[in-house]
């Protein structure tokens, strides 16, 4: 199998990021409940919004789906979550906790296979679900097309503007890397501040 920094630093559009940051790696968090929550977190705000939360957040509680569900909805809604997300990062602790889910669980699954199970819960749209794919999960091959980021990203590469069938159907040239691809592109604005989940 091809190197995915190698493939990439040869695209005439990537090329010339994958040199300026080197060799970007996708390294699967360890703990999926919480990085499921960091994503639902990070829906619809700035990231810096989203990490103030998150720090809040695991200071307050243990972040373990078990703690989650019986915290108080009060204590979670005090760190900063609106009251739709403190709903939504239960549901999801209630899957953990009903499903039994781990790492292990979606392993032979297909990436189509992982979207449809976990967007089973309210919450959790496409977005949430490509960035458990990535971030969780370690696939190589998620094209995020419902992230803000990414889509100008795409803009800012190809210097033009598209409708989202377009993006993806551009970023067919980084297959089977389209991940890795990922990371350069929320790396072609700088001054990108706001990744947003169209959730």
């Amino acid at each position: 199998m091809s190197d995915p920094h190698e493939t990439l630093a040869g695209d005439e559009y990537l090329g010339p990021l994958v040199e300026a940051h080197g060799q970007l790696i996708i390294e699967p968090a360890e703990d999926f409940y919480q990085r499921f929550v960091t994503s639902v977190l990070r829906q619809q705000v700035s990231m810096a919004s989203a990490a103030a939360t998150r720090e809040r957040l695991f200071e307050a509680v243990q972040v373990t789906p078990a703690t989650v569900l019986a915290t108080d909805e009060d204590v979670l809604r005090d760190v900063g979550l609106s009251r739709q997300k403190v709903q939504y990062v239960k549901n999801i602790a209630e899957a953990f906790v009903d499903r039994g889910w781990s790492k292990a669980d979606f392993a032979e699954m297909s990436d189509d296979e992982v979207r449809a199970e976990l967007t089973e819960v309210t919450g959790v749209g496409t977005w949430t679900a490509d960035m458990q794919l990535i971030f969780s999960l370690g696939r190589e091959d998620v094209f995020p097309i419902g992230d803000l980021g990414i889509r100008k990203g795409m803009e800012t590469v190809f210097d033009e503007s598209m409708s989202r069938a377009e993006m993806v159907e551009r970023a067919e040239r980084w297959a089977p890397y389209r991940s890795y691809a990922s990371l350069y592109l929320w790396r072609a604005e700088e001054d990108v501040t706001e990744v947003l989940s169209s959730e």
